[in-house]
């Protein structure tokens, strides 16, 4: 099968030539993996990924959130003559179940919340930013719930108040063992989002879909668990037990509708700012990455350091 050609824009290639730290922490007896980028003590982030996905999701966002930016006194004071930029420490860990991260036979977003603050300890992170997507969004909420001391603040992106995000439930109703396909590039051709959109950006569609797959005996197949459901706890109640500065960026073809959003920040007990990504789907780190990460760096630049 030949490859498909396309152009690949600069700062693509950039990001991915960006190559991450590995590391692994073992958490409730399963071997947790997450990637790294960014130095040591810088303030921290971590990202983490919607359900069937894993943290190569965010390789070509990580980098650019690593990268220096102008600090919040520099935005609140232009007027300095030496502006002081500030990297950060970004983290991107693969619940699990998902990406390289082993299995376990029941997963509790309780135990994945354990998951990202473990990770953030491991990496050396100082109560980080917790951005999460769909899924992810919940699991983030989750940890500034549980572990409020561990966390800094909260970004959800596109997560609905569904009693199980859509994708998910998707998955629930046809969860049976995954199809071993004969190469990579079937394998690949495979490779689909729910819930489904209409654009993807092929260069970032072709590297998500490759670190989706593991290779098998006969093949290739998902790296995911099919059976990584279990009990989830509603954002619905989450939200008015968060007291940790948080964000929602609503994908303007996504899941969370105007109405939605007006509801869930009545839900929140503190400021819940609504963020629109212009003309993004569900996944907008597949089709508007870039407006993706100009959103994340406002929101991480106009953070204060957490308190001591």
């Amino acid at each position: 099968m030949t490859p498909p050609t396309w152009f690949t824009p600069t700062w693509f290639s950039q990001a991915l030539a960006d190559v991450p730290e590995h590391l692994d922490v073992v958490v409730a007896g399963a071997r947790v993996h997450a990637r790294a980028w960014g130095p040591p003590g810088a303030p921290g982030v971590v990202l983490v990924h919607g359900g069937a996905a894993h943290s190569g999701w965010w390789d070509h966002i990580a980098p650019q959130l690593a990268a220096p930016q102008l600090a919040a006194s520099q935005l609140a004071a232009p007027q300095l003559a030496a502006p002081r930029l500030t990297g950060h420490r970004v983290v991107a860990l693969d619940l699990s179940g998902h990406g390289d991260s082993e299995h376990r036979t029941d997963y509790d977003p309780l135990l994945w919340a354990r998951e990202v603050v473990a990770v953030g300890a491991a990496a050396g992170l100082d109560r980080p930013v917790v951005i999460g997507h769909s899924m992810g969004g919940w699991v983030a909420v989750t940890a500034a719930v549980e572990h409020p001391a561990d966390v800094g603040g909260v970004v959800v992106i596109d997560s609905p108040l569904n009693d199980a995000p859509p994708d998910e439930a998707r998955l629930r109703e046809r969860r049976r063992p995954h199809p071993v396909h004969p190469t990579l590039e079937a394998a690949m051709a495979r490779f689909r989002t729910l819930p489904p959109q209409e654009v993807y950006l092929p260069f970032v569609r072709d590297h998500v879909a490759r670190g989706s797959l593991r290779a098998v005996d006969g093949g290739w197949t998902w790296a995911f668990d099919p059976d990584f459901f279990g009990t989830r706890l509603r954002l619905r109640d989450l939200l008015p037990r968060l007291h940790r500065p948080a964000t929602l960026l609503r994908c303007a073809h996504g899941l969370v509708t105007a109405a939605m959003a007006t509801e869930m920040a009545g839900l929140s007990p503190g400021p819940l700012p609504v963020v629109e990504l212009p003309d993004a789907g569900h996944h907008p780190m597949l089709d508007q990455p870039l407006a993706l990460v100009a959103a994340l760096r406002t929101q991480l630049a106009l953070r204060p350091p957490p308190a001591r």
